[in-house]
C-alpha cells in the first residue's frame, strides 16, 4: 500500500493537514500551482510533473506515510515574494512545483520533479 495523499489548498489547510497526519511515518509535500475548474493548472511545469510524482508515490511509499499535495492558489497568489509558502521558515519556497519530506532536507525544486528516477531518490530512506 502507498501513502495516504490528501490535497489542500492554502497555507492554513497545508498546517492542518501537516498536524492530522503528524503520527505518520515520513511526510512528504507537492507544492503546485492552483488549478481552474477544469482541473488545469497555470504552472506548465506542475502539469508536467505531477503524474511523474504521483506515480513514484504509488510505488515508494506506505501506507505508514503521508503525501500532501498543496495547493499555492493562482499565479496572482503565488508570486508576490511575501507569498506564505516562499516566506515561511521551513519551507522557504522559491518555485513550484516543489516536492520535499517534512523535517529534512530532502528537496526537488521545478524540473528536477520530472524524472522519475531522480523523484524516488527522494523517497529512499
Amino acid at each position: 500500500m502507498s501513502a495516504t495523499v490528501v490535497r489542500v489548498k492554502g497555507m492554513d489547510e497545508f498546517q492542518a493537514a501537516l498536524e492530522a497526519n503528524k503520527g505518520a511515518e515520513r511526510i512528504f509535500a507537492m507544492f503546485c500551482g492552483g488549478k481552474d475548474e477544469s482541473g488545469n493548472s497555470w504552472c506548465p511545469d506542475c502539469v508536467q510533473a505531477e503524474p511523474v510524482v504521483m506515480s513514484v508515490v504509488e510505488k515508494e511509499t506506505t501506507d505508514a506515510d503521508a503525501f500532501i499535495y498543496v495547493d499555492v492558489g493562482d499565479r496572482a497568489t503565488w508570486k508576490p515574494k511575501d507569498n506564505p509558502f516562499r516566506v515561511h521558515s521551513d519551507l522557504r519556497l522559491t518555485g513550484v512545483p516543489t516536492l520535499l519530506q517534512i523535517g529534512s532536507p530532502k528537496k526537488l525544486v521545478e524540473s528536477e520533479c520530472f524524472n522519475a528516477e531522480v523523484v524516488a531518490m527522494l523517497f529512499e530512506d
